[in-house]
């Protein structure tokens, strides 16, 4: 937070420049956002809920609404979504409520669609893993541009600004409750195949939200920091940055290497490390996103 001795003025304040998308981008997060709804709704209808497996949240509510009922999921996906696309709209940002009401309908309507359908497998566990695939990569598409399918989130982004819990903490909780309930419903074995479920959906949400190619943060402090720092140019070919530090409880002046490699580098940086300086401090740290500056990395010749 900046000091109101050093905040700079209204007047010498540049306005913020809001980057607005192109049509070629919105129509590919369009595309996106109804191919990701529409893979998750494949996974419920042909995978999880023929086999009585449920999902979470306001997905996990409207499918135990629709077995009790015997109305088509699609409609409480729908009108149990709605209210919640209202708070959104209002309380988070129109872009992110238009996103999510997409990702609903698309939801809503495949599921829908597809709930007469005959599922692919009547093996509890085939459909727990390959639903829990599917779930996890068309719910993660939709969140990687801008999106959700479920309500709950929006709940969990709302409560988590007026208390201690985070927002993973608050969905922990509801999914907890829900798929909880859902031994009351289809039996104890499908709540915990239900879990299961979850959990694949969970990981592979993460995967389809950041992508296989995550990146390393590297911090390096040595006194044979130049020659390290010329090895993982010359050897790597990613870039570094030397900045100045000093010891907390020497005093003494550092060099700290900095750079950034993906996953498949982080061993061979290792062993150059090792191999320059067997005593070196190293951190290594995970980055979903890296943008700008030189992280392409340079040829090797």
């Amino acid at each position: 937070m900046t000091s109101p001795s050093t905040a700079p003025s209204a007047a010498h304040a540049k306005p913020i420049q809001h980057t607005r998308l192109t049509p070629l981008e919105i129509f590919t997060r369009v595309v996106l956002i109804v191919f990701g709804a529409a893979l998750a709704g494949v996974a419920l209808e042909i995978f999880l809920i023929p086999n009585n497996i449920i999902d979470g949240g306001i997905t996990g509510i409207s499918i135990m609404a629709s077995h009790l009922s015997g109305v088509p999921l699609g409609v409480f996906l729908f009108l149990f979504n709605l209210p919640f696309l209202i708070v959104g709209y209002k309380s988070i940002g129109k872009t992110f409520a238009l996103s999510t009401l997409l990702g609903v309908t698309t939801l809503s309507i495949t599921t829908y669609l597809l709930h007469h359908v005959d599922p692919f497998t009547d093996e509890t566990l085939l459909a727990t893993v390959f639903g829990g695939i599917l779930l996890g990569i068309g719910v993660g598409i939709v969140i990687r541009f801008g999106g959700t399918t479920d309500g709950s989130e929006t709940v969990a982004i709302m409560v988590s600004k007026k208390t201690p819990f985070s927002v993973g903490q608050m969905i922990m909780f509801i999914n907890f409750f829900i798929l909880g309930s859902a031994g009351l419903v289809y039996g104890w074995d499908n709540a915990m195949f239900s879990l299961i479920a979850y959990f694949i959906a969970f990981k592979v949400m993460d995967l389809a939200i950041e992508g296989l190619d995550e990146s390393k943060s590297i911090w390096i402090i040595s006194d044979r920091y130049r020659e390290i720092g010329d090895a993982i140019v010359s050897r790597l070919g990613r870039g570094v940055t030397y900045l100045n530090g000093e010891g907390g409880y020497s005093g003494g002046q550092k060099q700290v290497i900095f750079t950034v490699v993906n996953r498949m580098e982080e061993a061979k940086l290792k062993s150059i490390v090792t191999e320059m300086d067997d005593n070196a401090f190293l951190a290594v740290g995970n980055i979903h996103d890296v943008r700008g500056g030189r992280f392409k990395k340079k040829d090797i010749h």
